[in-house]
C-alpha cells in the first residue's frame, strides 16, 4: 500500500481539518515526522542551509519505514525540491508551488497567495521550474494568521485566517485581474481553500490538490 511520509515543520498551533497537520485531511495513508529545530522563523524567513540536511534524514528515515513519497508542511521548501528528489529513492513533493509550471505551460494565469510574501523569491519559484515572476501576495503582516504561523503560538484564530486569505486574494486580483488561478503556497491555508473558491470563482490549488493528485498516481 502507498504511504506518503510528511516532513512536517516543529509547530504547536492548532490545525484544523484540511491542514496538512490533521490526522484525517487525507483519505490515503500518511505517517508524519517533525523535524526538530525545524522552525517557520528558520525555514520561511531565514532559508537555512543548514536544515537541509536534518530534513534529507527525516526523509530517509520515513522511507525505511515504508514510505513511499515524501511531502513536507511548507511551501518555503520548494527552493530545496532539487536536493531532496536528489537524496531520496522515492518521488518528493515539497510545495504546493509544483503545480504552477504545469498550470503555466498549460497556459494558466496564475497567483500565489502565500504566509508572507517578503520572504518568497526567486529561488523557491526556480526551485519548482516555475516563473520566477509569478505575482505574489502576502497575508498582512501582523495578522493575527501572520503571527502565529510566524511566531508559532499556540492559538489559531479560523475566523481572522479565512478573512486574511480573502482578503489576500483580494488584493492580488486587482494588482493581477487577469489572473484564473490560484495557488496557496502554506500548508496551513486549504481549510479556507472552499470558502476563496467560492468568493473568487477560480481555480484553487494547493497542497492538498497536489497530494490527493500525485498520489492518486501512485
Amino acid at each position: 500500500m502507498s504511504t506518503l511520509g510528511i516532513l512536517m515543520l516543529q509547530t504547536r498551533f492548532t490545525r484544523p481539518l484540511g491542514d496538512i497537520g490533521h490526522p484525517h485531511t487525507f483519505a490515503f495513508a500518511a505517517r508524519r515526522h517533525v523535524v526538530r529545530g525545524a522552525t517557520a522563523e528558520r525555514v520561511v524567513r531565514a532559508g537555512d542551509p543548514a536544515l537541509l540536511q536534518p530534513f534529507v534524514d527525516a526523509a530517509r528515515q520515513l522511507v525505511a519505514e515504508g514510505c513511499t513519497a515524501i511531502a513536507t508542511s511548507c511551501g518555503f521548501l520548494a527552493r530545496w525540491q532539487r536536493e531532496l528528489q536528489a537524496a531520496l529513492p522515492v518521488p518528493v513533493w515539497s510545495s504546493a508551488l509544483l503545480q504552477l509550471a504545469e498550470q503555466q505551460t498549460r497556459g494558466r494565469r496564475c497567483g500565489v497567495i502565500t504566509i508572507e510574501a517578503a520572504s518568497l523569491g526567486a529561488a523557491h519559484f526556480e526551485g519548482v521550474g516555475a516563473d520566477p515572476a509569478t505575482p505574489v501576495e502576502g497575508i498582512t503582516p501582523g495578522s493575527a494568521l501572520h503571527r502565529t504561523l510566524l511566531q508559532d503560538l499556540a492559538a489559531l484564530d479560523e475566523a481572522d485566517a479565512q478573512m486574511q486569505v480573502l482578503a489576500a486574494a483580494r488584493r492580488l486580483l486587482t494588482r493581477a485581474p487577469g489572473l484564473d488561478t490560484l495557488v496557496l503556497e502554506c500548508t496551513n491555508l486549504p481549510p479556507y481553500a472552499p470558502a476563496l473558491r467560492a468568493a473568487t470563482g477560480l481555480l484553487v490549488l494547493d497542497v492538498v490538490t497536489l497530494l490527493n493528485a500525485r498520489m492518486t498516481r501512485q
